[in-house]
């Protein structure tokens, strides 16, 4: 039997954990560019959808560095998290680590900043919920994603 989420649970985060196989790799033995971002699409939308009980789909991805290579082989963990919400979207951040299970190292790879708008069941953008920020790194995210806001809305 499902159980409902408690009201007071504010679930808005998700992590997902890929192994680097060989159909995702380039030439040299690398994770395809694509794929890392096509990852990053999916676990960001999963934690906005979670948040928000919708239909969530992707509006923009900031500016993505690839910070180190993620060999054949390697783990790759994506954590995501809503960093904050708008009247009907949300930005949602993605930081990425590699894992080398041979020498037990993890490393940072990649980090992006995500915009999800919401919809209803009519498919229109649907109005969310305002995210309360309770940690101090909830509060700070919170924080930057408004100035990151101000920015992008700016160059539009």
């Amino acid at each position: 039997m499902a159980e409902k989420y408690n009201s007071k649970d504010t679930i808005h985060t998700a992590e997902m954990i890929q192994i680097v196989l060989p159909n995702d790799t380039n030439t040299l033995g690398n994770l395809l560019g694509g794929k890392l971002m096509h990852w990053i699409d999916l676990t960001a939308s999963i934690a906005g959808r979670r948040y928000c009980g919708k239909t969530v789909v992707t509006a923009s991805m900031d500016k993505l560095d690839f910070l180190n290579p993620v060999k054949l082989g390697e783990i790759v963990v994506l954590r995501a998290s809503v960093n904050r919400t708008f009247n009907t979207s949300m930005e949602i951040g993605v930081k990425v680590y590699t894992e080398n299970p041979y020498e037990k190292t993890m490393r940072h790879t990649a980090s992006a900043y995500l915009t999800f708008v919401a919809l209803g069941d009519d498919g229109k953008p649907a109005k969310l919920a305002p995210f309360q920020p309770e940690s101090a790194e909830e509060k700070q995210r919170y924080e930057d994603a408004g100035i990151r806001r101000e920015s992008r809305v700016g160059k539009r």
